[in-house]
């Protein structure tokens, strides 16, 4: 079993990450690009979709950018992620890949994996991008 972030949902982390950084300033695409490795040709795109979805403001013009439209410690890392790729929630068997309950009933795995998803999903949500931004990288808080 993998769980991996696709392109587009890791490039939407490392640039609200950027934008915590720049601690309510206008940031400029290209700093943004510069500054977390992500394609300038891609970063309109995952931007985009963060403004769309209320946790970005864009400015556009010569003196545009991008900055937060929240208190970093209000964006879950579930919003910024669902932001990007769509709703997180697996609706299909994990077992057949089409529908769970055949006949009324769900296959033998479905619980435990769907409870595993549900607990997966608490901990995004409750990871907010204020507080994986005080993260020194280790895993500890520095608070």
């Amino acid at each position: 079993m993998r769980l991996q972030l696709t392109k587009r949902g890791d490039y939407a982390v490392r640039s609200m990450l950027a934008l915590v950084d720049a601690d309510g300033s206008l940031v400029t695409g290209e700093h943004i690009a510069r500054s977390t490795g992500v394609p300038r040709s891609f970063l309109p795109q995952v931007m985009g979709d963060l403004v769309h979805a209320g946790l970005v403001v864009g400015l556009q013009g010569r003196l545009g950018g991008y900055r937060l439209a929240q208190e970093a410690d209000t964006i879950s890392l579930l919003a910024i992620v669902e932001a990007v790729e769509g709703d997180s929630r697996r609706m299909s068997c994990i077992l057949r890949g089409g529908s769970c309950g055949a006949q009324g009933r769900h296959c033998r795995v479905h619980d435990a994996f769907f409870a595993g998803q549900d607990a997966l999903l608490n901990v995004l949500a409750s990871a907010t991008l204020g507080r994986l931004a005080r993260t020194r990288g280790d895993g500890a808080d520095p608070r």
